[in-house]
């Protein structure tokens, strides 16, 4: 890897962003979808990807992986801005054309269990497969979607989220599989109702 590319440098405007809007519930969920994957800015979300992408294009890879569906919208900008197609695993729909490759996971937040599910059509043997999202948390879906992808044959190079909850642990889970992390905002813990995050370099 590059020693000038900093995968976890934390992006300054969605930082101060976070620690200006984000409301937490319960003292455990961290709220942000005001913005970022229920109502969507989409100048923000363009802005975010592309430095998301920028980050992600040392990796080359040929397609861009996530989930259904929080994960589409930066998705959609990674792929667009690296000029690669975007796969996402369904959910909520997980009839898909068969041959297919499957996963069950838990759903920390929403409760009980999903099924994710990709058409091995669209993952193929010796694909440079880049996987992005919008959290990262336990890390369950982008380690599933890992297995899936080497499952197919196809090869994961690098995993990008907008935020990562350093306190779930998620992203040991997926370095233990050798997937480098990148990340743009990173909560280290919450705390008395406020989000308190890694703060970006002094310029």
């Amino acid at each position: 890897m590059s020693p000038h590319l900093d995968l976890t440098a934390p992006y300054a405007p969605l930082v101060h962003r976070i620690e200006k809007e984000a409301t937490v519930e319960n003292g455990q969920i961290l709220r942000i979808d005001h913005f970022l994957n229920h109502r969507i800015e989409p100048a923000f979300i363009f802005e975010l990807a592309h430095e998301l992408a920028r980050r992600l294009s040392f990796f080359q890879p040929n397609v861009i992986l996530t989930a259904e569906a929080s994960g589409i919208a930066p998705a959609l900008i990674v792929a667009q801005t690296l000029s690669v197609p975007l796969v996402y695993a369904k959910k909520y729909s997980p009839q898909v054309e068969a041959p297919a490759i499957s996963r069950i996971i838990p759903s920390p937040t929403k409760g009980g269990h999903t099924r994710l599910v990709i058409s091995q059509r669209y993952i193929k043997p010796g694909q440079r497969v880049v996987i992005v999202d919008d959290f990262l948390a336990n890390g369950r879906t982008a380690t599933a979607l890992i297995d899936m992808v080497r499952e197919a044959g196809a090869e994961v190079l690098g995993a990008g989220f907008v935020v990562e909850k350093r306190f779930k642990q998620g992203r040991e889970h997926i370095e233990a599989l050798g997937v480098p992390v990148s990340t743009l905002a990173q909560v280290e813990r919450l705390e008395h109702g406020h989000a308190i995050l890694t703060q970006p370099k002094a310029e």
